[in-house]
């Protein structure tokens, strides 16, 4: 039986603490011990930006990182995007604009997208297409998907 490791982290703003074995990747306790499933796993190489999340203010694909890396660690998931039921202008814009279809891809696409506002609250297209091109969508063509972040860094700059 593998020996477990105790963990105490935050996860949008509210102190968590888990047990998990040294090989549980954060996906899985996100998704399993913390029931945190709008964090979606795609490839489980890091390939498809599905399971990104906003760890310590860097964006890493989860299914990438350890779970005992957590530990002490500040993580965003698409859980704490909205405040309460008020959406975060990027959700908004991206059911504006249409910039979702299935939704697998959506969560991940929208952490990476918050990101990348964070650093560069005025990206133009390129930009944005290049820090997104870590994401993966097989449904909508991104086109829409670029618009809604492109929509939504307009309107958080006005406001």
């Amino acid at each position: 039986m593998a020996k477990k490791v105790h963990v105490t982290t935050t996860v949008n703003g509210d102190e968590h603490e888990f047990l998990c074995e040294t090989s549980q990747t954060l996906v899985d306790v996100l998704r399993g011990e913390l029931e945190l499933t709008g964090t979606k796993e795609g490839c489980s190489t890091g390939d498809c930006g599905a399971c990104s999340v906003i760890f310590d203010g860097n964006l890493v694909c989860s299914c990438l990182v350890l779970a005992i890396e957590a530990d002490g660690k500040s993580i965003e998931t698409i859980e704490g995007m909205a405040d309460g039921k008020e959406l975060h202008p990027l959700q908004q814009k991206f059911l504006e604009l249409n910039g979702l279809q299935c939704g697998i891809c959506t969560p991940g696409i929208l952490i990476a997208a918050k990101a990348l506002l964070q650093r560069n609250p005025d990206p133009t297209e390129t930009e944005i297409r290049f820090w997104l091109a870590g994401n993966l969508c097989r449904c909508t063509g991104y086109d829409k998907i670029i618009r809604s972040v492109l929509a939504a860094a307009a309107e958080m700059r006005e406001g």
